[in-house]
């Protein structure tokens, strides 16, 4: 992959006025994608993903959050922009497809009104040509009977059809980037391979890059180039693919390979991790935040304050310190690690 970055964003923080108070949500989160890359961010619900999609699309509350940092699109400063200027980016730079598209689509309005609206507010497409563009798009989307499709109201159509509805929207003015929020939630597992296979074709077809933001591993695996890992607002992990799958550093990342079910297992019980990602009033954004749910772990670990991430290996970061000395309690040694000349601890 070459060329300048796409998304390119620094010390990102986000905090929400929350009774009178402001909490931070995100902290200090770097994150870039390039033309033709697919960024996977990965976490727990709870750890941020969708909050930093939204600030990237500048549609967080002004009067309940804040946003710091620097969020570039293409040479575009997001962080203070207008909403006069985010209407210029939004659909033509970057477009978005949120978690539930029965939520996201407008029940009253049919199918082909709400493609055409997404294409009214830029002038991509001449106003002459928006039916037949509407057309083609739900033809590349995979909708065999567009025509039809375009003349119903969102209630009509299947789970699958409305996120392929919603993908026809957010590529509808040609973005470069595209964000891509849990686009498989709820749906049936035959259908999510569909709709992740589409995504992927668009992507390679029009060279764009792609924020995937999931917690299916698997997903992740078959998708993504590059790696991003969520905790707690933090990235606490991030490098290729590759990296991250066959050596996982960060004890969060580890954690969540061994939670993730496995066929070829030989222990029939699935890892579970303890704990729950706490809740904002609770983070200390100075500390590794997951640590507190590795209670078997010595103090002086728990207590670090974490600096610039680390780079144990050309371009794989790590926060903290834990990774180098974390083991699981029960003397669980991951197979990567075997592989990697570690010696089992239960031996």
């Amino acid at each position: 992959m070459i060329g300048k970055n796409l998304l390119d964003a620094k010390r990102v923080g986000v905090d929400f006025r929350i009774n009178g108070e402001w909490l931070t949500a995100l902290y200090n989160v770097d994150l870039s994608v390039k033309p033709g890359e697919v960024l996977a961010l990965v976490g727990e619900s709870g750890s941020g993903k969708s909050t930093f999609a939204m600030a990237v699309m500048a549609l967080h509350n002004p009067n309940q959050s804040r946003v710091t940092g620097s969020i570039m699109l293409d040479g575009h400063q997001i962080v203070g922009a207008t909403e006069a200027e985010m209407e210029e980016l939004r659909g033509v730079k970057v477009g978005m497809i949120f978690q539930d598209p029965l939520s996201a689509l407008n029940p009253l309005m049919k199918i082909s009104d709400q493609i055409q609206e997404s294409m009214s507010v830029h002038t991509i497409v001449p106003k002459e040509q928006w039916h037949d563009h509407t057309l083609e798009l739900l033809k590349e989307v995979g909708i065999a009977k567009p025509e039809l499709v375009a003349n119903q109201f969102p209630h009509e159509l299947s789970g699958g059809m409305r996120q392929r509805v919603m993908i026809a929207i957010a590529i509808a003015n040609e973005p470069d980037l595209l964000i891509a929020d849990e686009p498989t939630t709820a749906l049936d597992v035959t259908i999510q391979s569909q709709i992740l296979d589409l995504i992927k074709d668009i992507q390679a077809k029009k060279n764009i890059g792609v924020l995937l933001i999931t917690h299916d591993l698997g997903v992740v695996a078959e998708m993504a180039d590059s790696v991003a890992v969520m905790y707690a607002g933090q990235i606490v992990e991030r490098g290729t693919a590759k990296q991250i799958f066959e050596n996982p550093l960060h004890p969060y990342t580890r954690s969540l390979l061994r939670a993730n079910p496995s066929l070829d297992t030989i222990d029939d019980k699935l890892y579970v991790i303890p704990g729950t990602v706490p809740a904002l009033s609770e983070m200390d954004h100075a500390r590794d935040l997951f640590l507190e749910r590795v209670p078997w772990m010595q103090t002086e670990a728990k207590t670090e304050v974490p600096d610039a991430p680390m780079e144990p290996e050309s371009g794989h970061f790590v926060r903290g310190k834990a990774w180098e000395t974390f083991k699981f309690q029960d003397g669980y040694v991951e197979k990567t690690r075997q592989k990697n000349g570690e010696a089992k601890l239960n031996d």
